[in-house]
């Protein structure tokens, strides 16, 4: 089962040009969704780390996009 909401996912399919949005095209977004999420959060925190916090920060999350 999926963490991010289908609706939440198809919803901003359409607001970016998505006329229509098939179900099985719907969990194929959330699924890359969740899978970008999953690795742009692993190098934030590999960035917090480095600079000795527990704490991700939006700068991590920033310089982690950079990165992907």
């Amino acid at each position: 089962m999926a963490d991010l909401p289908i609706a939440a996912v198809v919803r901003i399919a359409k607001k970016n040009g998505a006329e229509r949005v098939g179900s099985d095209a719907a969990m194929a977004l959330v699924a890359k969704a969740e899978e970008y999420i999953a690795n742009l959060t692993k190098e934030a925190n590999r960035l917090a780390l480095h600079a000795g916090r527990k704490t991700i920060k939006e700068e991590d999350v920033e310089l982690a996009a950079k990165s992907a």
